[in-house]
C-alpha cells in the first residue's frame, strides 16, 4: 500500500520524504527538483511493539511499514501537460492515498511558484488539476456507456446516471470522494475507474518552527476550508523535523523535541495517520525468535491475516490462537494468559482486531 506526497513545487515535499524515510531525496530551492518519484519504506511507530519486546525479549523486532512516494511538484495546467503534468498524474494514480503538503509559513528566502503564500489557493490549484484529469476519465467512460444505455440496457442506464452525477460534481469543483454515492454503487461503478480525487487524502500543513506545537493562522484557514470534506488535517514544521533527523543520538533528538514542547516527532504522527488513511491495522506475532507487527486491511479475517505471513498459511488454515494485546500485557506472558483461560481459539470467520497477538495452525 502506497501513500503519495503531492503539492505544488517548493512546499516541502522532498524534505518531508527525507524525514519519513531517512532517504536523501534531492530537495532544493527551485521547481521540479523531484522528477522521478522517490520511494521509501517507512516504519510505523507503535509503542505496543516496545512493550511486547520488553515482555518477550526476542532476538529481533520488526515494525509494520508503509510505502511513501515523493512525487514531482504539480503546477497550474498540469492536466493539459504543463510542467511534468502527465508524468505527475500517472504517478499519483498508482498510489492508494494522498498526503497533500501545503505551505503554511512565510520565508522570503524560499521562492513560491505562485509568488505569494496562500495555502487555500495552492490546494485549489491541485484539486482543480486532479478534477480536470478525472473529468477526462469520466467522459471517456460515458461515451461507451451511453451507447449501451440507448439500447435500453438497464445496467448501463444505472451506470450512466452515476457517471453523470460524478461529471456534474467534478464540473462544480467537487472531488469524487465527496460526491454522495451508495457504497455498493461506488464499489461496482466508481472504484474500477481509479479516479484520482476518489483517493483518501490527508492535508499536511508545513509550518515554521514557532508554529510547531499550536499551528498558525494559515493552518486555521486550511481546517476551515476542508471542514466539509471528511478529511484529516495535521501540521508539522518540516524543516525543523529535517534538522532533528540529522542529530546523531536519540538523546539529542529528544532534547530538541522537548525544547519545542513536543513529545515525539510530528513525522511519527503523520506516519500513523497515513497508516489509518490507507485503512490498515496491525496484529502481532510474539516469540523468542521475533516480535513482529503485521499489516492487514481493517476487516481482514484470520485466514487473510495468516496469508500475509505466507500464502500457505491461508490455504491450509485450521485455526488461530488469539490473545488480546491488553491481556498479554496484563498477564505478562503467553503462558500466564493460557493459565488464566484468556487465549481464544478462532476459526475462519474471525475478524482480526487491531493489536491481536496471534499464532496460526495450518496444514498444507
Amino acid at each position: 500500500m502506497k501513500a503519495g506526497i503531492v503539492g505544488l513545487p517548493n512546499v516541502g515535499k522532498s524534505t518531508l520524504f527525507n524525514c519519513l524515510s531517512n532517504a536523501k531525496a534531492q530537495s532544493a530551492n527551485f521547481p521540479f527538483c523531484t522528477i522521478e518519484p522517490n520511494i521509501g519504506v517507512v516504519n510505523v511507530p507503535d509503542n505496543r511493539l516496545e512493550k511486547l519486546e520488553e515482555l518477550v525479549n526476542p532476538e529481533r523486532v520488526l515494525h509494520a511499514t508503509v510505502e511513501i512516494v515523493d512525487i514531482a511538484g504539480l503546477v497550474k495546467g498540469a492536466s493539459k501537460g504543463e510542467g511534468l503534468g502527465n508524468q505527475f498524474l500517472g504517478n499519483i494514480r498508482e498510489t492508494d492515498a494522498i498526503l497533500h503538503v501545503l505551505r503554511c509559513f512565510d520565508d522570503d528566502n524560499i521562492v513560491h511558484v505562485e509568488t505569494s503564500i496562500d495555502p487555500i489557493r495552492d490546494k485549489e490549484i491541485i484539486d482543480m488539476e486532479l478534477q480536470l484529469k478525472d473529468l477526462e476519465t469520466v467522459d471517456k467512460k460515458l461515451d461507451k456507456v451511453k451507447r449501451a444505455a440507448k439500447t435500453g440496457n438497464k445496467e448501463a442506464q444505472k451506470e450512466e446516471a452515476i457517471l453523470l452525477k460524478i461529471k456534474n460534481g467534478l464540473e462544480s469543483g467537487t472531488s469524487v470522494r465527496a460526491i454522495e454515492i451508495e457504497n455498493d454503487d461506488r464499489t461496482e461503478y466508481v472504484k474500477p475507474l481509479q479516479f484520482i480525487t476518489d483517493k483518501p487524502v490527508l492535508y499536511v500543513c508545513n509550518v515554521d518552527e514557532a508554529s510547531a506545537t499550536e499551528g498558525n493562522a494559515y493552518v486555521t484557514k486550511v481546517i476551515e476550508a476542508v471542514a466539509n470534506e471528511n478529511v484529516e488535517v495535521i501540521f508539522l514544521a518540516i524543516g525543523t523535523e529535517a534538522d532533528i533527523t540529522e542529530l546523531d543520538t536519540y538523546e539529542e533528538r529528544q532534547m530538541f523535541l522537548e525544547d519545542l514542547g513536543l513529545t515525539e516527532p510530528g513525522s511519527a504522527k503523520l506516519i500513523r495517520s497515513a497508516y489509518k488513511l490507507l485503512n490498515l491495522e496491525t496484529y502481532f506475532t510474539a516469540g523468542v525468535k521475533e516480535v513482529r507487527a503485521w499489516t492487514i486491511p481493517i476487516g481482514a479475517t484470520a485466514p487473510q491475516a495468516a496469508g500475509v505471513i505466507h500464502t500457505d498459511f491461508e490455504k491450509g488454515f485450521i485455526r488461530a490462537e488469539v490473545i488480546g494485546y491488553n491481556d498479554f500485557v496484563s498477564y505478562g506472558s503467553e503462558a500466564k494468559v493460557k493459565e488464566a483461560g484468556k487465549m481464544k481459539v478462532e476459526g475462519k470467520e474471525y475478524i482480526v482486531k487491531d493489536g491481536d497477538v496471534m499464532h496460526f495452525r495450518f496444514n498444507v
